[in-house]
């Protein structure tokens, strides 16, 4: 495996930099949606519990043991539970604001990354050819052909490894994606049901 690395030439190098970075992105975010999915349905199984007998002390305390971007979310509506139903959605809303890129974390540059190994991919192809064509060039008819293996080698090893990064890196991208939207989502629509159970119009 290092020989065949080594045969992709130095642009191997930024290659395998964005697989890591990659692959440490992955596994954060990952570990990440699913702590928080884990700890929300714990937690809004207690503040419906708390909310229903409008211990708000119960509440508050649930919020900060939970530490969800949720949790900091319903925190702020139960501490502006006297004011105004307008004031409260505004800061709410505010909040929500504050907390959303926690879950966006990370994935723009997982994104970054699928885009940057595909051009560095083509990049060693094209110095790669060039190198070939250089060979070629300069060898007369077949130019030497050790010389001419490595250069078409250093092409398609970076291709090859800038496809690798990029392909799983963008699949798992817009499947993060989709987990962010899908608990910002969630986040809403709880966050509007809890602001209605304060002021008494929802049961």
């Amino acid at each position: 495996m290092i020989d065949f690395l080594k045969s992709g030439g130095v642009l191997i190098i930024p290659i395998v930099i964005c697989g890591l970075f990659a692959t440490y992105v992955i596994i954060e975010r990952c570990v990440y949606f699913s702590s928080v999915e884990k700890r929300d349905a714990k937690f809004r199984k207690n503040l419906e519990a708390a909310m229903a007998k409008k211990d708000f002390s119960a509440a508050m305390a649930f919020c900060v043991s939970a530490g969800t971007p949720f949790a900091q979310v319903a925190k702020k509506a139960i501490e502006c539970r006297n004011l105004s139903e307008n004031d409260m959605r505004e800061l709410v809303q505010c909040e929500m604001d504050s907390v959303v890129p926690q879950f966006e974390h990370w994935l723009t540059l997982l994104g970054t990354i699928a885009n940057i190994s595909t051009l560095l991919g083509l990049f060693g192809t094209v110095t790669g050819n060039i190198k070939a064509f250089g060979v070629l060039g300069a060898g007369g008819t077949m130019g030497d052909p050790a010389l001419l293996a490595g250069a078409i080698s250093e092409a398609l090893v970076t291709t090859a490894a800038g496809l690798f990064v990029a392909i799983p890196s963008l699949i798992f991208n817009n499947y993060l994606v989709r987990k962010s939207d899908k608990l910002i989502s969630a986040m809403e629509s709880s966050s509007t049901n809890l602001i209605l159970k304060i002021i008494g119009r929802l049961g």
